[in-house]
């Protein structure tokens, strides 16, 4: 079995995202980028599924500029066998780049797609859902724990009411959330190793995929700086305050 995982390059988790001045967009000048997190869950995923005997062969693949190799590098030191970079400058939505992947799909023929339930810089939680519906394949989203046997995924998924458990027919979508699994570290050895791993670097008009944007951005702006608290001298004092203040009582 082939899995395909996507990935994508955002600000580090650890960064404190500041907004350009004119309100435009994210500033990234001088800023850590790594792979986002939920897709180095799906990335750990996929190499337990391969250590496991249920795969034969993981694919990374990232949409972007060029710098995007350096995720891919990185997954490939965890144990990834090769990687595809869909090289471009524009700006990429959700939609886009669930017809890249469609297209990558299309090619590659992998029996199981994984990627991060949503990405940290825009929290669109979008591709997973329209790449499944772009292929007609059955999806399981939000993922805690997965297993793969005899030609179907059986995938236990966060839910508001809790837990639910489905199982779903091969090929399908998976997209991943934070309890399924800790992401290994890449060690120095497979670092060097990845570097020799193949990486090629295919363009939306190499795929015949249209990424034109269908939405503008207006504005970005940074949440309302929060008053200072304040200390109460008793409950009594806390409650008044709550109920003539506040106004929450």
């Amino acid at each position: 079995m082939k899995v395909l995982v996507a990935v994508k390059r955002v600000v580090d988790a650890n960064v404190r995202v500041r907004v350009k001045a004119d309100g435009s967009a994210v500033d990234i000048a001088n800023v850590k980028l790594s792979m986002n997190p939920f897709d180095e869950i799906s990335v750990e995923e996929a190499m337990r599924l391969k250590e496991a005997g249920a795969a034969s062969e993981v694919v990374v693949v990232s949409c972007g500029v060029q710098a995007c190799q350096e995720t891919l590098r990185t997954a490939m030191a965890t144990g990834a066998d090769r990687a595809i970079l869909v090289q471009t400058d524009a700006e990429l939505q959700p939609l886009a780049v669930a017809k890249l992947l469609k297209a990558l799909v299309d090619k590659e023929q992998p029996q199981l797609v994984m990627l991060g339930k949503q990405a940290i810089d825009d929290d669109a939680n979008q591709v997973g859902q329209m790449l499944a519906a772009l292929l007609g394949w059955p999806q399981a989203t939000f993922a805690s724990k997965v297993s793969v046997e005899a030609g179907k995924a059986t995938v236990t998924r966060e839910i508001d009411g809790g837990l639910e458990t489905i199982e779903v027919d091969l090929p399908a979508v998976v997209t991943t959330d934070l309890r399924l699994n800790t992401p290994r570290y890449a060690t120095l050895p497979n670092i060097m190793k990845a570097k020799k791993k193949p990486l090629d670097v295919v363009t939306p008009d190499a795929l015949g995929v249209d990424i034109a944007p269908r939405l503008s951005t207006l504005k970005l702006a940074e949440p309302t700086k929060r008053a200072a608290g304040i200390r109460v001298a008793d409950a009594a004092d806390l409650v008044a305050k709550l109920k003539n203040v506040a106004h929450v009582i």
